[in-house]
C-alpha cells in the first residue's frame, strides 16, 4: 500500500500532461492553473475520506494480517483465497466511522512539532510536485522537457525524507507502544495526528504551488 501511494504521481503524470496539450493557446497558464488546483482539491478531498475511512482500514487490515499468516505469506495466495461471493459482504461487515469520542482523545502534544510540520511539508511536495513540475513548462517552454522531468527529482527527494525522518520515527514510537506498555490510545493519537499532519499538506500544497513551479522554472536554466 505504501508503494501504491508513493509511486501514485509518477501514475498521474501523463494524465495531467495531457491538460497541457489540451489548454487553449489564449490563456493557457490561467486555465492550466485552475485545473491543477482542482486537482491539488482533489487530494484534499481524497485525504479527508481517508481519515473517515481509518477504523474500517485498521479493521480491514488487522483481518488481512490473520488471513496472509494462514496463507504462509503469499499475498497471492491470501488475495485468491478471499476474493469470493461473501468478499464484498465481509468489508460491510468491517465498517467502522470515527466517533466524537475518538475525535476528542486527539491531542497535539502527544506527537512532536517537528515531526508534525516535516510530514505535513513531504505531504505538500508530493501532493503538487509533479502539477509544479508540468506548469514549470510552461512558465520555461524552452526547457519543457528539463522541467518536466525534474518531477522524478522533486519525488524522489521526497521519498528520501520520508524514509529518514519519519518512518524511522514512527516505527519506534510503535515498538515503544508494544515493549513499554503505554497504550493504545497513545499511539492512536500519534497516528490520528499524523493523518492530520497529512490532510494539512494538501492544503499547504495550494500555498507551494506556483512559487515551486517558478522555483523549478528558474532552477532548469542551471541543467541545461
Amino acid at each position: 500500500m505504501v508503494i501504491v501511494s508513493r509511486t501514485a504521481n509518477m501514475i498521474q503524470q501523463p494524465f495531467t500532461g495531457s491538460l497541457l496539450d489540451l489548454a487553449p493557446t489564449s490563456h493557457k497558464l490561467e486555465f492550466v492553473e485552475q485545473q491543477f488546483r482542482i486537482i491539488i482539491s482533489g487530494s484534499t478531498v481524497g485525504t479527508l475520506l481517508g481519515m473517515i475511512l481509518f477504523p474500517t482500514f485498521i479493521a480491514l487490515f488487522s483481518r488481512s494480517i490473520i488471513h496472509l499468516k494462514n496463507s504462509n505469506g503469499s499475498i497471492p495466495i491470501m488475495i485468491k483465497n478471499q476474493m469470493q461471493m461473501n468478499f464484498f459482504k465481509r468489508i460491510v461487515k468491517h465498517l467502522h466511522f470515527p466517533n466524537l469520542s475518538n475525535i476528542k482523545e486527539l491531542n497535539i502534544k502527544s506527537i512532536s512539532f517537528n515531526l508534525f510540520m516535516i510530514n505535513m511539508i513531504i505531504t505538500s511536495v508530493y501532493t503538487m510536485g509533479v502539477l509544479a513540475a508540468l506548469y514549470a513548462a510552461l512558465i520555461a517552454p524552452e526547457r519543457h522537457n528539463t522541467a518536466i522531468m525534474a518531477s522524478g527529482l522533486i519525488n524522489g527527494i521526497a521519498t528520501i525524507l520520508l524514509v529518514v525522518f519519519v518512518d524511522p520515527k514512527l516505527s519506534v514510537i510503535a515498538d515503544k507502544v508494544c515493549k513499554e506498555n503505554k497504550g493504545f490510545t497513545y499511539f492512536k493519537n500519534i497516528t490520528g495526528m499524523m493523518v492530520i499532519s497529512r490532510f494539512c499538506g494538501t492544503i499547504l500544497a495550494q500555498l507551494f504551488f506556483i512559487p515551486s513551479a517558478f522555483y523549478i522554472a528558474w532552477f532548469t536554466k542551471f541543467i541545461v
